[in-house]
């Protein structure tokens, strides 16, 4: 009885950080729908027990890997540079040409992970579907946030739509993405960032 309480106390017997980090390129390279336990278990190098007991369902795997992504550099890059530039402009100048090489990085897979996953997902899992729209439009309203505040100060022409600003630089970047996992590099995509850039109101070359 103590040896089988003595081994339900034990900690798992593999690197969290490590079992996540695999699971993440997983649903990245994939998508949530395109991931089974199965793949899970075999690159994350545990039985589907310890899945479960250190991790809940795929579910929550998921929930985990997203949120551990939030933090990571190629996932906290928007929020730093909206946080840190002084200006609107730097901001999104910044972070655009941030997602150009981030999502061409070879070291990961392409594109966003939080767009990615999003793909092919099936109608049992419309939960998951609107955990990942709920961050994107989180995301869509810090834009517009802060586009407010620039025009309150005047860095954007009255007649300018902060609303409007937003959802263009959200669809812009979630192009990036899609064009990173289609074979687009650094190069391309940077050059699509200043395109972008250009459409700025009241801003000339």
């Amino acid at each position: 009885m103590s040896e089988t309480k003595a081994r339900r106390g034990r900690p798992p017997a593999f690197d969290r950080d490590e079992a996540l980090a695999a699971a993440a390129r997983m649903f990245w390279e994939r998508g949530y729908a395109g991931t089974c336990i199965g793949k899970l278990t075999e690159v994350m190098d545990i039985r589907p027990g310890s899945l479960y007991a250190a991790f809940g369902d795929k579910r929550s795997l998921f929930g985990e890997v997203v949120r551990t992504y939030g933090h990571s550099p190629v996932g906290a890059f928007m929020g730093v540079a909206l946080e840190e530039e002084p200006t609107a402009y730097g901001a999104f100048a910044r972070l655009l040409r941030e997602a150009a090489v981030l999502y061409s990085d070879p070291s990961h897979p392409a594109g966003c992970l939080t767009i990615s996953a999003a793909t092919n997902v099936t109608p049992q899992d419309a939960e998951v579907e609107t955990f990942l729209r709920t961050l994107r439009n989180a995301n869509l309203a810090v834009f517009e946030d802060r586009l407010h505040r620039a025009q309150q100060d005047g860095e954007l022409p009255p007649d300018a739509s902060p609303g409007a600003l937003a959802r263009y630089f959200a669809a812009i970047i979630q192009g990036m993405s899609q064009r990173s996992r289609d074979g687009a590099g650094a190069a391309e995509l940077t050059e699509t960032a200043e395109l972008a850039l250009a459409a700025w109101p009241g801003r000339r070359p």
